[in-house]
């Protein structure tokens, strides 16, 4: 730069708080707890797209627009499975409905946030119904939900029916099937988390890579201290058999004649 100079300070005051700085309803940040189931089911769903080998991909907080007239008008998942994947794959930016290879969200997951109920519970299934999105979860783990209809309920299963008509099939604790997925959805933990088995009586759980590789792990060290405690009893036995042997070798000796006559 000009005189050498390579750097300078900008400071200025600013206001404590500004108009444009407000949240809106859709704006409102995620919690911890909140994160975290997300995470759990992100990475479940992650393992069951590479363990079967679907065409399908996995988005958090993707843009579902359906209207190309209004663009602005539509829902983001807090979390969503599309299949066929995309052209853009993982460069995807937004799911415009009214593009070439995008079609709407084959199952989208939305975490009930205290501060907001209302969206979750009765605008997100008019909106997800708009989309044609094919099956919707509502997950309320600490059943803040209105009582309205009943609820709170803990697990919601969206999905259309015959005639065209997308209604809710299932609400309660689970486990529920799936259709989406071909999978059972039952809350976990106090209800604090949701998780997926391939059965009704939840004998075999999904897993996440990183816990499929931990299992394996563990049954490989388990598998290596069976052969190694098997091979120490068969070196055992061994020894306990030269022992007896010796032993009856000796007390033939002692009954044999002396100088073998």
């Amino acid at each position: 730069m000009a005189n050498g100079i390579t750097s300078v300070t900008v400071r200025y005051e600013v206001p404590a708080v500004r108009d444009d700085w407000t949240l809106t309803e859709d704006m409102v940040p995620e919690s911890q707890p909140h994160d975290l189931v997300l995470d759990l089911l992100k990475a479940l769903l992650l393992a069951w797209v590479a363990r079967t080998g679907r065409d399908a991909q996995v988005a958090r907080n993707l843009a579902v627009r359906w209207d190309a007239e209004h663009p602005n008008v539509g829902i983001d998942p807090d979390l969503c499975v599309v299949s066929p994947r995309t052209p853009e794959g993982d460069e995807l930016m937004s799911l415009c409905l009214w593009k070439s290879g995008h079609t709407a969200p084959k199952l989208a997951i939305e975490v009930v946030s205290a501060n907001n109920t209302r969206k979750d519970y009765v605008s997100a299934p008019d909106r997800y119904s708009a989309s044609g999105t094919a099956e919707l979860w509502v997950f309320d783990p600490r059943l803040v939900g209105p009582t309205s209809s009943g609820g709170p309920f803990r697990i919601q299963v969206w999905r259309w029916q015959p005639g065209g008509t997308f209604a809710r099939v299932y609400a309660g604790e689970g486990p529920v099937r799936s259709e989406a997925i071909d999978g059972y959805v039952v809350a976990t933990d106090e209800g604090r988390k949701l998780r997926i088995a391939n059965d009704a009586a939840l004998t075999e759980w999904w897993l996440t890579a990183e816990e499929a590789e931990r299992t394996a792990k563990e049954a490989e060290r388990t598998a290596k201290e069976a052969e190694r405690t098997a091979k120490e009893a068969e070196c055992t036995a061994k020894e306990a058999a030269l022992v007896r042997i010796a032993e009856l070798e000796a007390a033939l000796a002692e009954r044999s004649p002396a100088g073998g006559e």
